[in-house]
């Protein structure tokens, strides 16, 4: 599969079209996504109607922009003129299509990037796998039988397929960079308010899109990173390109931490070893300082998933989801609420969000001498795609650190984050290495990104 720059340069410099490039993206979802379930609905007609147009401005002499006539797929949570948005959701399939783009997809179109379709999540964000009852369970391009992730496990399936060069994602606790290392992808969180919302957790959710490459998702930042007057904790624009800066940044001599576990997370050890490796790697690489050291901040999986919880119930109820409609919802999202209800009497919200408060303090504690804090990027392999989140892994209980133990940190931080592929189980299923950088410092991660990529290079056999 080309790349989103590959096609975008071409479809600008009047070497290929738009309209071919969109064809060739409607016969790979056609051969290829009744096997993963990817894509939940697709619009051809629709998408062959911009590429055309697109192809019109070009023969004016026109540019139609960084992203010209690359197929997108857009996760099943942000509006997308023309298709209605379903969150994942039975209690949403009669959705009326959406007449306006979010602030995101909004930019990204502008830009000449061409939705094509929707694409799967986990419901209501809830998951660290991508199954519903809404919509089955989507597979991993690696392994059919196990899951692509979740929240953004569509987007991360259909990348790594080679459906599409390029598909959103949002991240609140990592919904991003877990199917990024499930799938062998680049996954980055970008830093808070780097791309401008529209709605949803605003205190932890961030914007963002799943790619094979960095360069890929170095020109996706240019387009879609920026201020936006309606989201109040958006930032500035940066002086700079981050397509260029990936290749001239110095971050040589930053000092960087590994931690296996952050004192609390149930990890698979080969997982650890796969990780670490990789870390390893790229600190001889990018020439960065090993700094030695114990990590370990407090745990708040519980307290995090708490107030999450605790929020959607109350909007369940306010939508008329429950109680009488508990049965239609699906499996881990019943499981996650049960939890709650039978733990309501022990939970104290303000000692959660006192937890909350502890962890941006150490946070921020760690990066007054550091620049860098390493991890892997999940807690385990991608594990079956049509079950509940693991509460066992490598025979111990997982239950207070789940599959995704590192990825909240960044999210209740604010800090810029992103999972790289790390290597391969002795099953052949991928782990990836997750990397956080101080807040705002997205041009590190990219940077350092782009270093182990040309050192570590990856590709997908299929293609």
């Amino acid at each position: 599969m080309e790349s989103l720059v590959e096609i975008a340069d071409g479809v600008r410099a009047g070497k290929r079209t738009a309209t071919a490039a969109i064809e060739d993206a409607l016969a790979r979802i056609a051969r290829g996504n009744a096997r993963l379930n990817a894509f939940i609905r697709t619009d051809a007609e629709m998408a062959l109607r911009q590429a055309r147009e697109i192809d019109r401005k070009v023969a004016r002499g026109e540019d139609p922009g960084p992203l010209a006539g690359v197929p997108l797929g857009v996760k099943d949570i942000e509006n997308c003129i023309g298709f209605p948005i379903t969150q994942g959701s039975w209690f949403l399939r009669n959705e009326a299509p959406c007449t306006s783009d979010s602030h995101h997809v909004a930019r990204l179109r502008a830009a000449g990037a061409i939705p094509i379709g929707i694409t799967a999540m986990s419901e209501f964000g809830m998951d660290s796998a991508t199954f519903t009852k809404a919509y089955g369970a989507t597979r991993n391009p690696w392994n059919p039988q196990m899951t692509p992730g979740g929240s953004s496990g569509g987007s991360a399936a259909a990348v790594a397929a080679g459906l599409v060069p390029l598909a959103t994602g949002t991240d609140a606790g990592g919904s991003i960079r877990e199917p990024a290392a499930f799938t062998n992808l680049i996954g980055l969180k970008p830093a808070h308010g780097r791309i401008a919302k529209m709605n949803g957790f605003a205190n932890w959710a961030v914007h963002g899109a799943l790619t094979r490459s960095v360069r890929e998702t170095a020109r996706y930042l240019d387009v879609a990173a920026g201020p936006d007057d309606r989201d109040r904790q958006s930032l500035p624009a940066v002086p700079f390109s981050y397509e260029d800066i990936i290749e001239t940044l110095d971050v040589g001599g930053l000092r960087a931490v590994f931690s296996a576990d952050h004192g609390y997370a149930v990890v698979e050890p080969e997982v650890v070893a796969l990780a670490r490796d990789a870390a390893s790697r790229l600190i001889r690489a990018a020439n960065l300082t090993e700094l030695h050291r114990a990590f370990a901040p407090v745990n708040v999986y519980r307290h995090w998933g708490a107030i999450m919880l605790y929020n959607l119930e109350e909007d369940f109820v306010r939508q008329g989801i429950l109680p009488n409609g508990y049965d239609m919802l699906s499996d881990q999202t019943k499981r996650s609420l049960t939890r709650i209800r039978e733990r309501r009497a022990e939970i104290d919200l303000k000692q959660s969000w006192n937890k909350i408060y502890q962890l941006e303090q150490e946070m921020a504690a760690f990066f007054l001498d550091a620049d860098l804090l390493m991890s892997p990027a999940t807690a385990c392999a991608p594990y079956p795609a049509d079950s509940t989140i693991p509460e066992t892994i490598d025979g111990r209980d997982a239950s207070e650190s789940g599959v995704e133990p590192f990825g909240v940190v960044a999210n209740v931080c604010w800090n810029p984050s992103i999972s790289v592929p790390a290597g391969f189980t002795a099953a052949g299923l991928p782990v990836g290495l997750q990397i956080t950088a101080r807040r705002h410092r997205d041009d590190i991660l990219l940077r350092l990104a782009r270093i182990h990529e040309q050192t570590f290079p990856w590709s997908f056999p299929w293609d």
